[in-house]
């Protein structure tokens, strides 16, 4: 499973994608996962909050509700209460407009977070 996710996570990100090694280590580091041939999301619950580590769906699998989907399973299993964080690029409309959809504010920026350059916005949302 750990290489066909691999597998996707390149399709997905291309420029820094992550290899199967990388996604064993966060298994090994409690991180959860749900993933379908389409799309994937990689989290961690600790205590009372979560991060989403990272989400992504298949480009030719875009736009047919495949993100929200995996979103709406993770915070099914999430105990409540608990506050979900995660970063996302300041320059990915498309992703922004998912989670501000779902729920999620922008509660902060991480200046230059991506690769020194891209600013990171933090969003978070309270079940």
């Amino acid at each position: 499973m750990l290489i066909q996710l691999a597998n996707l996570h390149k399709l997905c990100f291309p420029q820094k994608s992550w290899s199967a090694d990388e996604f064993a280590k966060l298994k090994n580091s409690g991180a959860e996962i749900i993933a379908s041939e389409n799309g994937f999301i990689v989290w961690r619950a600790a205590a009372d909050e979560c991060e989403i580590i990272t989400i992504g769906t298949r480009p030719d699998a875009r736009g047919q509700g495949i993100a929200g989907a995996m979103l709406a399973l993770m915070e099914r299993d999430l105990p409540r209460p608990i506050k979900i964080f995660l970063e996302v690029a300041a320059d990915n409309a498309a992703a922004r407009a998912l989670y501000e959809k779902n729920g999620y504010r922008n509660i902060g920026i991480r200046s230059k977070y991506y690769d020194g350059k891209t600013d990171a916005v933090v969003m978070e949302k309270q079940l």
